[in-house]
């Protein structure tokens, strides 16, 4: 595998589509700092003829998926297809997960991979990046502004506040999944998602503490009252942590992440950004 740096990408192109007055996406595999190859796509945005007109060029969202999703599952490519009517859109495979390279520490490293996608943004000339990150994702992009800066509005959906929360169901089958040797094995072979071994070491800084250090970013956070994984006290904690810059959308009768998030959610969420990024 090469090491190439952050973002560094394979050659690839943009194939314009006359009919449909969109391009075609883009796919290539980045290089992160730490030398694992993520698969991305590249969802150009459609072709604006008028510039006043509300989709806007020189800004691109970055989306990060949840554990066990991959840049090709049909919930990412909604998400991606949903803000794809704003701007351009980058979709990414975490390390571990689909065809990326690497193993998923859960949120740890994935900064790294979250990182080469944004370097990736802006090397394709977008002065404007925005990330969006759904679950673990939503952790990482939270992680990604505190420690990494660099972009210029964060969406945080259905994101955890602390580590090692095992308060529902759903996050005990998860704690199993990534703990034990057979829940790995089904994360392998059933859920294309393979997972690191070890424990974290350091225990990366937590979602709460990231929150508290995005600011000037403009910060908005996203969960659903029926979340059946992160209850109502994650989002309140990350909202207090993060203070006046940060807004709180409570989503009535909304569950987790990308499979819950409602077509005119996604569209308020790419309004948001087009109004909060720079």
């Amino acid at each position: 595998m090469n090491n190439g740096p952050a973002g560094h990408v394979a050659p690839s192109t943009v194939r314009p589509n006359c009919e449909t007055s969109r391009r075609a996406p883009m796919r290539t595999f980045l290089h992160t700092a730490d030398g694992v190859s993520i698969n991305s796509v590249y969802e150009p945005g459609p072709v604006v003829y008028d510039s006043s007109a509300s989709p806007s060029r020189d800004l691109a969202f970055v989306v990060a998926h949840g554990f066990t999703g991959d840049v090709d599952r049909p919930h990412v490519r909604r998400v991606a297809a949903a803000l794809a009517r704003h701007a351009a859109v980058v979709t990414f495979s975490f390390r571990g997960h689909g065809a990326s390279g690497g193993r998923s520490t859960v949120g740890d490293r994935e900064v790294l991979d979250l990182d080469a996608a944004v370097a990736w943004a802006r090397e394709l000339g977008h002065t404007r990046v925005a990330t969006v990150g759904f679950s673990m994702g939503g952790s990482v992009v939270l992680r990604h502004a505190a420690l990494h800066r660099g972009v210029d509005a964060v969406v945080s959906v259905s994101s955890p506040a602390r580590w090692y929360y095992r308060g529902t169901a759903p996050m005990r089958r998860v704690h199993w999944l990534v703990t034990r040797p057979e829940g790995r094995l089904v994360g392998r072979w059933g859920l294309r998602t393979r997972i690191h071994h070890r424990d974290w070491n350091p225990v990366p800084l937590s979602p709460t503490e990231a929150a508290g250090r995005i600011a000037p970013t403009p910060l908005l956070i996203v969960h659903g009252d029926r979340d059946g994984y992160f209850p109502l006290d994650h989002p309140r904690m990350l909202a207090k942590a993060a203070g006046d810059h940060a807004e709180l959308w409570l989503e009535p009768g909304m569950g987790h992440a990308e499979n819950a998030a409602a077509d005119e959610l996604l569209a308020r969420i790419g309004d948001w950004v087009v109004s909060r990024a720079g």
